[in-house]
């Protein structure tokens, strides 16, 4: 394609702008600060849950060996309990109550070592509960910081997608009848350099690349029919030739 409406290309620079915009918004709607926070949470409560699952996981055996230390005592208790009830009875032969009475012995020994080993339990149950309880504290407070930037997260993409609603609507009207073999162009332009497909000569400079077009280069432009689609010989941009002062 070699020619296109000069209004057409002007308008271009127009779609090229909106374009860009959306862009940019694309842009921002991908790397939002939230969402890096919201990775930094993810990866803090992935810690904390396995902490918390591997706190309750020792609360939960410790209450076991609770359960079974409390068990072993009340049982040693309940066997001396019956003895000694015999020994007061002073039923049964000296010899049976001589070993009644050396069995509450040892069975006083084995409930002292029981009562101990409870006690130790006990203690290492209370220092894990505690734990327990300041990592639940821990999660609590992350799960309820992660809903907070959630709603953040959430309020930004709705104002972004409104405003790309509202921007995409003006472009499809700035590129609606425009010249299709220069839509064409343009959009496979766009895809080759990143975003832009059209850009400005103003004076002797485009605006695309930034650069000064060579003054030779620049005369064989100018004699060129206002329609004739040029490009920028340094970057590939469709150039878009401005009235004088505009």
């Amino acid at each position: 394609m070699t020619t296109a409406p000069a209004a057409d290309q002007r308008r271009l620079l127009d779609v090229q702008a909106l374009d860009t915009r959306l862009d940019q918004l694309a842009h921002k709607r991908r790397t939002l600060p939230e969402l890096a926070r919201l990775a930094e949470l993810d990866s803090q409560l992935d810690d904390l849950h396995t902490a918390l699952v591997t706190s309750q996981t020792a609360v939960s055996d410790l209450r076991r060996e609770v359960t079974k230390a409390e068990a072993d005592v009340e049982q040693v208790r309940s066997r001396a309990a019956r003895d000694q009830a015999r020994l007061d009875s002073g039923q049964g032969s000296p010899k049976d109550l001589q070993a009644i009475q050396h069995e509450l012995e040892t069975l006083a020994r084995r409930q002292g070592d029981l009562e101990e080993v409870e006690l130790e339990v006990m203690e290492r149950l209370e220092a894990h509960e505690t734990a327990l309880a300041e990592v639940t504290v821990a999660h609590d407070a992350l799960v309820a910081r992660k809903a907070e930037v959630v709603a953040e997260r959430d309020a930004a993409f709705a104002e972004i997608d409104a405003e790309i609603a509202t921007v995409g609507g003006e472009r499809a009207g700035q590129a609606d009848g425009l010249d299709a073999a220069l839509v064409t162009l343009y959009e496979r332009l766009r895809g080759q350099l990143g975003g832009s497909g059209a850009a400005a000569l103003r004076g002797r400079r485009c605006e695309g690349c930034r650069l000064e077009l060579n003054p030779l280069d620049l005369d064989v432009i100018k004699k060129k029919s206002d329609d004739t689609v040029v490009r920028c010989e340094e970057c590939g941009r469709i150039l878009v030739r401005l009235p004088e002062g505009a």
